[in-house]
């Protein structure tokens, strides 16, 4: 585990997909991420890549060739090394190898970049080609909150605040994670209620938002938790039906529809980076 404090907060973050395991207030003695119980949703903030949801079969099929890939990708459940670490930020990277080219045929290092200051910490994902190709992926970022934050609050006292008072609808899955091309109206107004049902048929995944940031707060307390993600382009919003916790995921890139299984350079919300380039792309959470 690495450990990112200041006088205010303290980010742990697990070598096992470089992910973000604890963001503590240290002033109210306050833990905001969920605590991946193993019977619920076993992960605390999962960094997604080179995929993001679930593909058609588990199937990737890159130059006409098919591969075999689970759900949101393998760097989640991949051991990153460190590249640096010093009190207030720490850099991580996942480097092809012999397991991803089976997976996925393209050669990259994936980098993490946590960067803590004030009540803030600030996530940076980097793509680095080392292909002599255009490499082409997802990526999303997937970080769980506990709701509530606060004794005696109840999960139905959150309300999530998008930054502009748009019309809220969602892009509808199947029950095998697919986008089935059809949508349902969720919420007016920019401003999405909380309530143990609101998740009964998976995510809900909100598609070229005009807002670039979201805030998650109690009616009836102080706390919260605000998301700013400047370039991504879509949000999805998910928790185990439930349960005491809410999934706020800014995404570029997507399941697969139920339809014919399609190349990734066609996939709907597809990044790629060039040969010898580096892609950034970077979120922040604040509380």
């Amino acid at each position: 585990m690495i450990i990112l404090e200041n006088s205010q907060l303290k980010a742990t973050i697990n070598m096992k997909g470089a992910e973000l395991s604890s963001l503590f207030d240290k002033e109210s003695q306050t833990e905001y991420m969920w605590d991946a119980q193993e019977d619920l949703w076993a992960y605390h903030a999962p960094n997604l890549f080179p995929i993001v949801g679930t593909l058609k079969d588990n199937t990737l099929l890159v130059d006409g060739k098919t591969y075999q890939m689970n759900r949101h990708g393998f760097a989640r459940t991949s051991t990153f090394r460190r590249i640096e670490s010093a009190p207030d930020h720490a850099h991580f990277a996942l480097r092809f190898n012999d397991d991803t080219l089976q997976q996925y045929p393209y050669k990259f290092e994936f980098q993490v970049v946590y960067q803590l200051k004030g009540r803030s910490l600030k996530v940076i994902y980097k793509v680095i080609n080392l292909d002599d190709k255009r490499v082409y992926f997802s990526i999303g970022a997937h970080p769980g909150f506990k709701v509530p934050l606060t004794a005696g609050e109840a999960y139905e006292d959150y309300t999530l605040f998008f930054e502009h008072p748009e019309h809220l609808e969602s892009s509808l899955l199947s029950a095998n994670g697919l986008f089935n091309g059809k949508t349902t109206p969720v919420a007016d107004k920019g401003e999405l209620k909380l309530n143990k049902t609101l998740f009964d048929a998976d995510a809900l995944v909100f598609k070229n938002l005009t807002s670039r940031s979201v805030t998650l707060k109690s009616q009836r307390g102080d706390k919260f938790v605000k998301l700013d993600f400047p370039h991504f382009t879509s949000l999805g919003v998910w928790a185990k039906p439930g349960a005491n916790f809410l999934c706020i995921e800014p995404w570029l890139g997507y399941a697969d529809s139920d339809q014919d299984l399609q190349e990734i350079s066609k996939k709907e919300a597809i990044q790629f980076v060039e040969h010898g380039h580096v892609f950034e792309i970077d979120f922040t959470i604040s509380i």
